[in-house]
């Protein structure tokens, strides 16, 4: 299934049938209304990230990284990978001893207990999934420095050295995009950094395949290049941006090896899941596999400041 949506995708057929009326909705929904307001944000914790907490247990790393891997480094296993991309985020942001930092979408607390472990890092992880809150503490709770928030980012309060957002922004929506960066800002430390690490499409869209709205992230979007530049404009400072989208064609296809192995385990005493649930999450895996592969998407790591940095961001 990778292979045939990366030729679809590569021989541009999905722009010959990308107009009709499950597509349009979408567009139209977007535009016209608030998708991802405070109480709408919710519904994609509940219906994917509250889905089951064994099976990202089976299916991701053994941290429970649920963001792409770093196989730049010549990682030999997906927890290798994992961790070389934790510690490219810690590096990009100057992580040092003691600061305080605030990881929007934190999951199951990855980054909070890597930055913790590694670095002596405090750092406040938010989410909206009542079940990654819950896992995220019983699997942080030896470090000190490490909270896991049940909240939405436009209730954060107080100041931070840093932010970092790894794989949250798609669940922000355009009519979001400024007050984020805003919030974000008036957050963030004068002198502090902010890394964003988001999945982004090749042009400006409000567009998202139904498909993925219905089964799998219910009001999400990928933002553009220029979405992006706008949102910052007279806010933040680009000092960083990183393509890292082949990265994600090997992690997808590491998560579908990992969960393809668990399905008869995962259903053991019930069918939990049961065979349509497997057959949509091979979908959604493989697909996103072939979408990566085929460029036809992207994985952006950008980092902003307020002020610049004075000597030259390095």
């Amino acid at each position: 299934m990778d292979i045939f949506f990366d030729r679809v995708l590569r021989a541009n057929l999905d722009e010959k049938f990308r107009w009709n009326i499950p597509v349009l909705v979408s567009g139209l929904s977007s535009r016209i209304f608030n998708l991802q307001t405070i109480s709408r944000a919710k519904k994609v914790g509940e219906e994917h990230y509250d889905v089951g907490n064994d099976l990202y247990q089976k299916m991701l790393d053994k941290r429970m990284t649920y963001t792409c891997a770093y196989w730049d480094r010549d990682a030999k296993s997906l927890d290798k990978a994992q961790e070389d991309k934790l510690e490219l985020t810690c590096r990009k942001i100057g992580l040092r001893k003691g600061d305080n930092v605030l990881d929007i979408g934190g999951g199951w607390g990855s980054f909070a207990g890597f930055a913790a472990e590694n670095y002596g890092a405090n750092v406040k992880a938010i989410t909206i999934s009542k079940e990654q809150a819950k896992l995220g503490r019983e699997l942080t709770k030896q470090f000190s420095g490490v909270e896991i928030a049940l909240q939405d980012y436009r209730d954060v309060k107080g100041k931070f050295d840093n932010v970092v957002s790894l794989g949250m922004f798609e669940h922000v929506g355009v009519k979001n995009y400024r007050k984020y960066m805003e919030k974000v800002s008036e957050v963030l430390e004068d002198d502090g950094l902010f890394l964003l690490h988001t999945i982004g499409n090749n042009v400006s869209r409000t567009i998202t395949d139904p498909w993925i709205l219905k089964y799998i992230f219910p009001n999400s979007m990928l933002p553009s290049q220029k979405q992006i530049a706008e949102a910052v404009e007279g806010i933040f400072i680009e000092e960083d941006s990183h393509n890292l989208s082949t990265n994600y064609d090997r992690t997808l296809m590491e998560w579908h090896k990992n969960i393809s192995n668990s399905w008869d385990e995962l259903n053991k005493d019930h069918k939990k899941y049961g065979k349509k649930f497997q057959r949509m999450w091979d979908y959604y895996l493989l697909s996103c596999a072939g979408t990566f592969r085929s460029r036809k998407v992207q994985l952006w790591q950008k980092v902003f400041s307020k002020k610049g940095v004075r000597e030259g961001y390095k």
